[in-house]
């Protein structure tokens, strides 16, 4: 026996943290995982957060979407383990321990003690966990936080370990030097996908210099955006196809600004095509060159003392490439050999000098300049343009052509925001070009939403994939289990158990090794000081590197089991994963490096499904940071609308992979429009459920023999259920939520409960409210279970009340395909997921008969606005003209159109008159000078139809002057007393027109009922000030002026619909302390006692 309880008001915040004490309580999390455990697998990967800073509001929106799609899951049979995961590894660990520990650089750290700096940084990644845990619980996301993966662990870094050597086997991890982007404040480099999670939009100077040639009079002018590489400079690169021009300066340019220039009779060489773009001073072309005559040619060193020639031949020299091009500069690439990808390719191509002129501080080493020794490098622009202008330094002098202000996207360190150089220097690779078809071809097989992120974005990403810089020169992550000797001799090391193999054979051979136990700590300094032995006998060091964090949460769908070690092979059922979800940004990150793992490691795919979200900005959509002091806390809205609001409004505001401008009025609005509304609707049903001892497994009330509105109602939840499901498959939750929104506060509470509510009213027993009751009670149970993936409190509540069940254990209404014999998370048995569906009948022309209904009523309403009539005065009579067969819902409409009566018509005629005016354009040419007089007599002809009967028939002369059809503009009007208005139904060929026409002449008998109504309106609205029960006796005194005769018939009317016992009517003075109101000049004042 299920009997609801009666609801009282709504406390969202209170109902939630009950809830959640329940939930702990009961283990709801793992009941409804325990429910689906025979259930097909639909397996989740939690993109781990690092818990060393506080969770913000992007981090609930993530959250959400993982969240719901995990609950929808389960409801539809589903067996979702949600596994949580920790990122413990990397910069932003180090970062924070850091600025904590005052230590700004790798020397401070050595210094402190690598032991005790990464013992800080362990400690440091449970700093806000608790703030985390808060969080997850608080908003109702469902993970497992208590049996994480977590990457620091050993049993994680010896996944990790494995699936290195598996690359290193394949000959996919190999190592290189080359140019990388290098953050000097970090001492890092960075890998393709890091840096592009760092560029920001930057306005800096750039720089047209001038290479004097050796044994020439010319010089050769190369442009630069990063001045501080000037120093660094050993050669210049040409097109060899491009055609150069050798130009002779003829007069300087009027109004020169800036420092730099050139002289009259100086001779410059740039390529032609640009020439109209850089050169300011007027010139005269001497002769046109193609690039390959220039190669070769000697040039002077800018900076003389920066760099040693050493043996190099073809030093500040002119050199041959086919990657320089004419898009922009001069055509003609300065080429600092250590400080770009492109510059030292060539440089090792040819044999320049590589020789760096900045330090790993990104300061600039001693002995390139003395105006530059010693100095950061991006601070220096501006000295390196004074010296190349020649003041103060006579070396350079005269070298700078021109200045420009330059505004371009520069990388910047994702973690620190500082500018990233881009240097030379050693590196671990992961050989991702070799495998860049099967990326793409991984790719293809991903469902994507949106789909365009998954073939643009991320394919464009894959399409020009380059090899992933994999080490850093840090201390605290996943150590490079990689040892070398002095000869170049390498083994990678790919367990526990291989790196005691190997400690044991270097001890055999004489080497002195710490103990390595089964629990050793795979982390720096430990595995440091293990030195193994070469096949050849000499003694190998392990490289000093850690590894790019994001190839830890990249492994996680197989390190999280501790693959391959894991004896109850876990990973073997769990791989591919069915689902992740994570920011946009996450293309570069986590979506890469796990697709990037996958193919090198077990050549598969990581997952086969990928939400990818939008940003999440401040209203005006401007990006939220501490600086704007636009950070929204998302305790504020858990503590005030309560985390159902705040999920939905989420959901609602736009599709999950647009930005999303959080709005915290929008929060308020979802509160008040949905949730207020639901539990107004639920409270409804369960006080007067109450109130009648409704049982709804004691009693039965078919569906079929039940009223039109309850059939409508049904129907229409059967149509919203059927599009909310094909919304959330469609990944469309945000369509999907709205139109479910719409149907509670329009369809269900506007339409059905309003239309209902006498129904429950009445005191006696009856099979139609009964049949009303039961319908509450269906609506209300699909609706808890349609919601509960997305706002998962509230319902709950509800269904408890209503089912004596969690709402997190029922069934998706449209079916349990994870139920059904043989199914995957990606195939089932249509017809067997049909026959577990719960949703009622569904009759499409009911739904369209009761869309007519609807709309006619609103006409009504705005019928009676145009004509200036109050909702509440009622009208004699109404005729529907034209349409469909609507008898059954006259009734109906007679209560919204409050008429009297309705009745069928056919001839719109009766009720309009024609109104003819003139179409002085066509008339006047023939009436001339009579035009106005013809139009009066037409305005005013006393007959109008007739009129236009004779103008239609070619009989109409007027003022000697015929009349024919187009001189005429024929409009139609209601005639005196009626007023109407025409609504289109259905679209294209199968259009229609229906008219409604109201009678607007008053009666007493008609005044009067207006004037019940007004005050019964009033007294109705007192009672719920009063917060008076609905059973509630009160007594009522009534004082009206100067108002039409309220007939006792209407007297006792008021009395009925307020459940007054006694009320009394009088003409007098009403006392100063009672209510009073003003209809249409009446004057009207009333005062309720409750019993």
């Amino acid at each position: 026996m299920v009997r609801p309880s009666p609801a009282g008001d709504l406390d969202a915040v209170g109902l939630e943290t009950a809830l959640l004490e329940t939930w702990k309580n009961e283990g709801t999390f793992q009941k409804s995982i325990a429910s689906n455990r025979e259930g097909a697998p639909f397996i989740f990967l939690e993109g781990p957060p690092t818990a060393n800073g506080k969770p913000g509001i992007h981090h609930v929106v993530a959250r959400a979407y993982k969240d719901l799609v995990c609950r929808w899951k389960s409801m539809e049979g589903f067996l979702v383990e949600r596994k949580g995961g920790w990122d413990t590894h990397g910069l932003p660990v180090e970062i924070e321990v850091q600025k904590r520990l005052d230590l700004m650089s790798n020397e401070a750290i050595e210094n402190f003690g690598m032991q005790a700096f990464n013992d800080a940084c362990r400690e440091s990644v449970w700093t806000y966990e608790s703030a985390w845990r808060e969080m997850t619980e608080r908003m109702a996301y469902w993970v497992d936080l208590d049996n994480p993966y977590v990457t620091l662990q050993n049993d994680y870094v010896e996944s990790c370990w494995w699936a290195l050597k598996q690359m290193f086997d394949k000959n996919l991890l190999y190592r290189g030097h080359k140019v990388l982007p290098y953050c000097p404040q970090t001492g890092t480099s960075y890998s393709s996908h890091e840096v592009a999670l760092g560029y920001k939009e930057v306005e800096e100077p750039s720089v047209y210099v001038k290479f004097k040639l050796v044994d020439d009079s010319a010089s050769i002018l190369a442009w630069t955006t990063t001045p501080w590489t000037l120093p660094g400079n050993v050669g210049l690169a040409v097109g060899p196809d491009v055609t150069y021009a050798r130009c002779r300066v003829r007069e300087e340019p009027e109004g020169w600004q800036g420092r730099g220039g050139a002289s009259t009779g100086e001779e410059l060489i740039l390529a032609k095509d640009l020439m109209g773009d850089v050169l300011r001073h007027h010139v005269d072309i001497i002769e046109e060159i193609p690039g390959s005559s220039l190669v070769g040619k000697s040039y002077e060193p800018l900076f003389p003392d920066a760099v040693p020639r050493g043996d190099s031949t073809t030093a500040w020299t002119v050199l041959s490439a086919d990657w320089v091009t004419t898009t922009d500069g001069t055509g003609v690439v300065h080429t600092a050999v250590m400080y770009g990808e492109d510059d030292y390719n060539l440089g090792m191509e040819v044999g320049l000098p590589a020789y760096h002129t900045v330090n790993m501080e990104g300061n600039f080493v001693n002995g390139v300049h003395p105006q530059l020794d010693g100095r950061y490098v991006k601070s220096c622009d501006n000295t390196v343009m004074e010296i190349l202008v020649g003041q103060n330094d006579s070396i350079g002098s005269g070298l700078l052509y021109r200045e420009k202000s330059y505004l371009h996207d520069y990388p910047h360190c994702w973690r620190t925001d500082h500018p990233l150089l881009y240097y030379a220097m050693d590196s671990w690779f992961v050989r991702m070009t070799a495998v860049k078809e099967r990326l793409l071809e991984f790719n293809d097989g991903v469902e994507w939403a949106p789909d365009w992120v998954g073939e643009g974005r991320f394919g464009e990403w894959l399409r020009n994939v380059k090899d992933w810089a994999i080490s850093r020169e840090r201390y605290w992550g996943t150590p490079l289990p990689v040892w070398r000797d002095e000869d170049g001799n390498m083994k990678c090391v790919g367990s526990i158990s291989e790196l005691q193999a190997e400690v044991a054979k270097a001890n055999a051979a004489g080497i002195d090794n710490p103990e390595c136990p089964d629990d050793v700590d795979l982390h720096r300094p430990v595995v440091d000081a293990f030195t193994l032995v070469s096949d050849t006998g000499k003694p190998m060091q392990r490289e000093p590197f850690v590894m790019d964090c994001w190839f830890d949460s990249g492994c996680a769908p197989f390190a999280q089991w501790h693959h391959p070690f894991d004896e109850n092979k876990t990973f073997d059922s769990s791989f591919p994963v069915d689902y992740i979800c994570e920011g946009v940004d996450q293309t570069r990150g986590w979506f890469y490096t796990l697709l990037a793992v996958s193919t090198t490691v077990f050549d598969s795919p990581a997952y086969k499904r990928c939400l990818s979200l939008g940003l999440i900005l401040d209203a005006e959509g401007k990006k939220m940071s501490k600086s704007r002091g636009n950070i929204v806390d998302p305790w504020d809205h858990f503590n005030r609308e309560g985390a159902d609001a705040t999920r939905w409004y989420m959901v609602t505001a736009g599709a999950p992979w647009n930005p999303l401008k959080f709005d915290s009025n929008g929060v308020r609005e979802t509160y008040a429009k949905m949730f207020l509304t639901l539990w107004n609707v639920y409270r409804f049903h369960v006080d007067y459920a109450a109130l009648d001892s409704f049982d709804p497994n004691a009693s039965e009330s078919p569906v079929e023999q039940r009223s039109r509105l309850d059939r409508w109602i049904l129907s229409k939840l059967h149509s919203t259920a059927r599009s909310y499901h094909d919304g959330f498959t469609n990944w469309n939750f945000h369509k999907a939520c709205r139109d479910l929104e719409d149907f509670i506060v329009n369809d269900l509470s506007n339409w059905y409960v309003r239309r209902s509510r006498r129904r429950l009213w009445d005191e006696a027993e009856s099979g139609d409210k009964l049949a009303c009751q039961h319908t509450l009670h269906e609506i209300l149970v699909t609706l808890c279970r349609l919601i509960a993936p997305v706002s998962p409190f509230m319902v709950d509540t509800i269904h408890r009340n209503l089912t004596g069940e969690t709402v997190h254990t029922a069934a998706w209404p449209m079916g349990t395909p994870g139920s059904t014999e043989g199914a995957t998370a990606d195939t089932w048995n249509e017809d067997l997921v049909a026959s577990t569906a719960q949703l009622p009948p569904h009759d499409s022309a009911l739904e369209h008969e009761m869309e007519l209904v609807r709309e006619l009523a609103e006409t009504g309403r705005r019928i009676r606005i145009d004509a200036q009539r109050r909702q509440r005065l009622p009208c004699a009579e109404g005729w529907i003209v034209a349409g469909p067969d609507l008898q059954p819902y006259h009734d109906l409409l007679c209560e919204e159109l409050n008429v009297e009566k309705i009745a069928v018509e056919t001839d719109l005629d009766r009720f309009q008159k024609v109104e003819l005016g003139v179409n002085f354009r066509a008339l006047a040419p023939r009436a001339k000078g009579d035009v106005n007089a013809i139009a009066n007599e037409i305005k005013n002809h006393t007959n109008q139809e007739a009129l236009l009967e004779e103008i239609r028939n070619g009989s109409c002369t007027l003022m000697g002057v015929q009349i024919v059809e187009s001189d005429v503009e024929v409009r139609r009007a209601e005639r005196e007393g009626y007023a109407a208005a025409t609504i289109t139904v259905g679209e294209g060929e199968q259009a229609s027109h229906v008219s409604l026409v109201l009678d607007m002449q008053d009666t007493p008998h008609l005044l009067s009922k207006g004037l019940a109504r007004d005050i019964t309106r009033r007294i109705q609205s007192k009672r719920k000030d009063m917060n008076l029960e609905i059973e509630a006796m009160i007594d009522v005194e009534v004082w009206v002026k100067d108002a039409p005769e309220l007939f006792e018939e209407d007297q006792s009317w008021i009395a009925k619909e307020t459940r007054s016992s006694g009320i009394s009517f009088s003409d007098d003075q009403p006392p100063e302390d009672v209510e009073a109101f003003d209809v249409d000049g009446a004057q009207i004042a009333y005062r309720v006692h409750a019993r």
